[in-house]
């Protein structure tokens, strides 16, 4: 069992005007920082495996994203086209370990949330952990059977400090136990779980705030 987690508060960002929004997550657990360019534009210096870059506002169309070794120009671990549309919110997530590294976008829908609610999801970022539940500790699961590179759908839930437990799909083999997560009304929020399941780096989660609660 593995109780490591990352906590990713609402911070700095300022708030902006509508339009089109990405933001990078380093999700590979076996890869070197990385320095990433969008149409060869460096937009990302020296990104380590768990953290996210701010958001980047940037206009509707497609983008070649290459991903290199920190420092490097030659040989890119990525070198692929990611489409944003009008008026979306997205993490590019780099997945997978080093051999097989991918991005994938995960969109961030704008939506009215609950009067006294907040919206969560649960995205499966590791690549050799099987399928899992996302269940509280009396018993009740959020989220079920999700596996490497899902991600749910958002679900409302109250504001308050919750534990989150993480299950072998379908048993009572818990794998990940992340407790005092404080989750604040009127937000959305994604808890990533990222690393290797019984190796290095452990298995564990981010819950930073996603970027439709500002944006």
């Amino acid at each position: 069992m593995y109780n490591y987690y990352g906590y990713c508060p609402y911070s700095s960002y300022p708030s902006m005007q509508m339009g089109s929004f990405i933001r990078i997550l380093h999700a590979s657990p076996d890869a070197p920082a990385v320095d990433v360019y969008i149409n060869n534009n460096l937009v990302a210096s020296n990104l380590k495996y768990r953290q996210f870059t701010e958001y980047l506002q940037v206009p509707p169309g497609r983008y070649n994203v290459k991903v290199f070794a920190a420092g490097q120009r030659t040989n890119p671990v990525i070198d692929t086209e990611v489409n944003v549309t009008p008026m979306s919110i997205a993490t590019v997530a780099a997945v997978g370990r080093l051999e097989n590294i991918k991005l994938l976008p995960i969109p961030e829908p704008r939506m009215p949330i609950p009067p006294g609610k907040l919206y969560i999801r649960f995205g499966h970022l590791s690549p050799n952990a099987p399928r899992v539940d996302v269940r509280l500790p009396n018993g009740q699961t959020l989220f079920r059977n999700v596996g490497f590179e899902e991600v749910t759908d958002y679900i409302p839930v109250d504001p308050g400090t919750y534990t989150l437990e993480v299950f072998l799909a379908g048993t009572d083999e818990r794998v990940l136990y992340v407790p005092n997560v404080n989750l604040q009304p009127n937000r959305f929020y994604t808890v990533y779980a990222v690393g290797l399941a019984g190796q290095r780096p452990p298995l564990q989660v981010l819950i930073p705030l996603d970027g439709n609660s500002y944006l």
